[in-house]
């Protein structure tokens, strides 16, 4: 009998309270500067896409991004970044259960954490999450414990109970208490392999700082170059309707609707000694005259 695996890859439906956004601008290719990151407010650039068949749920994976002129308006390469929702907090201690002294995990204070950002630290809703481990000594130069990282398996409300354990790093034991305002984490891996009982992984240190990030999804950067014409306005000097006012001189280019888009002053360079022509010159009109309009011209 054969047998096969199976599984599945299931698009992200996150909301964007679980959205980082950041971007970063430069006029030019060529021109090398510090790069600067600004924030940007996930609710207000990104918008998620109803299922079709249930207009009330996410169709998870898509969303469109809105890119307002306030931010987005001017030539040139803009980076955007966007990445799942980091939390900055401290560990408040390393412990392990009272229950069980072989689950050793990690404490965090609720109250530490932002008001808006405490809901996922209810029983159970950081399953998943990453911790990376800033450096205890900083000024280095890099803070950040570079690719070190643990997932969270489980989290729920516990009360510390005092008590020797003989360990270091862990001088409190836990006890389970939703009414607590400390949660214990376990983490993988946090147990030593068989082949090495001594080899007790790294998990952290009380006071140490930690960033925890949910893994609904990857990181992603799109790169957007905003130019001062596209292929519909470039396309209206190739295919549009086109009009040449005999009279003033008045060269206009309308759009597909036949609404004004350009208009420009044709005329004529002479010799101001012999009056012989020497340049012919199309001059863009930044003042629009709007008696050149399509439809009146071609009614007579």
């Amino acid at each position: 009998m054969a047998t096969g695996n199976y599984g599945t890859i299931r698009p992200a439906d996150v909301s964007v309270d679980d959205v980082e956004m950041w971007y970063s601008y430069t006029p030019s290719r060529e021109l090398v500067t510090t790069i600067e990151l600004n924030s940007l407010d996930p609710a207000e650039v990104l918008i998620p896409a109803s299922d079709p068949n249930n207009v009330t749920e996410i169709l998870g994976g898509l969303y469109t991004l809105k890119l307002p002129t306030s931010v987005f308006g001017s030539k040139g390469y803009y980076s955007i970044i966007i990445r799942p929702k980091q939390i900055r907090t401290t560990i408040q201690d390393c412990g392990v259960l009272i229950d069980n002294q072989n689950v050793k995990g990690l404490a965090f204070d609720i109250n530490q954490i932002p008001p808006e950002l405490q809901g996922r630290f209810e029983n159970g809703n950081l399953v998943g999450y990453r911790i990376e481990y800033l450096k205890e000594e900083t000024g280095s130069g890099q803070d950040k414990i570079q690719n070190l990282f643990r997932i969270i398996t489980s989290n729920n409300k516990a009360l510390p109970i005092t008590q020797n354990q003989g360990n270091s790093n862990a001088s409190q034991s836990y006890s389970f208490n939703d009414n607590s305002t400390t949660v214990f984490c376990t983490v993988t891996p946090s147990s030593a392999p068989s082949i090495k009982p001594n080899a007790i992984p790294f998990i952290g240190n009380p006071q140490q700082e930690v960033i925890i990030t949910n893994t609904f999804f990857n990181p992603v950067m799109l790169e957007i170059e905003m130019v001062e014409y596209d292929d519909e306005t470039l396309a209206y000097a190739l295919y549009s309707n086109q009009t040449k006012s005999l009279e003033d001189g008045i060269y206009t280019i309308y759009n597909f609707g036949n609404q004004i888009y350009k208009q420009y002053n044709l005329y004529e360079v002479k010799d101001q000694f012999t009056g012989k022509p020497l340049y012919e010159v199309r001059e863009q009109k930044f003042t629009i005259d709007p008696t050149k309009d399509f439809d009146d011209i071609t009614d007579f």
